[in-house]
């Protein structure tokens, strides 16, 4: 069997990506698409905000991965016709549903950085 084929339980062969672990890091495993969302857990953020709070990203590749959350499903966006520009980006319902999901990630990060002697400054 390829590597890239895994046998699910039926015996139907399927594509490795179509694996629930696979699907899950396809969606928020993009370099900051899991900050993204992370940051949008408390409420919609404007662009400029959402910058301000991942400095490591620059504009451009913030603007790809929030485009790709966008196409998946997982973040709105909402443009309001005013100069300059307002764009206000929040969690969609399915958005939402990947919270547990994060907040678990925080947790284990937490504990991890905890046993390295590292604290860092809560959500």
């Amino acid at each position: 069997m390829s590597k890239n084929l895994k046998k699910s339980n039926n015996n139907n062969i399927l594509p490795m990506d179509h694996t629930p672990l696979a699907a899950t890091i396809n969606l928020i495993g993009g370099k900051y698409k899991s900050l993204i969302l992370w940051k949008l857990t408390n409420g919609l953020l404007r662009f400029s905000e959402l910058r301000r709070e991942i400095p490591c990203a620059t504009p451009k590749m913030l603007t790809q991965q929030l485009r790709e959350l966008e196409a998946d499903g997982l973040l709105q966006r909402k443009v309001y016709p005013v100069v300059p520009p307002k764009v206000e980006y929040s969690l969609t319902p399915l958005g939402k549903t990947i919270v547990p999901v994060l907040n678990t990630m925080y947790t284990w990060g937490d504990n991890y950085l905890s046993k390295q002697g590292i604290t860092i400054p809560s959500h």
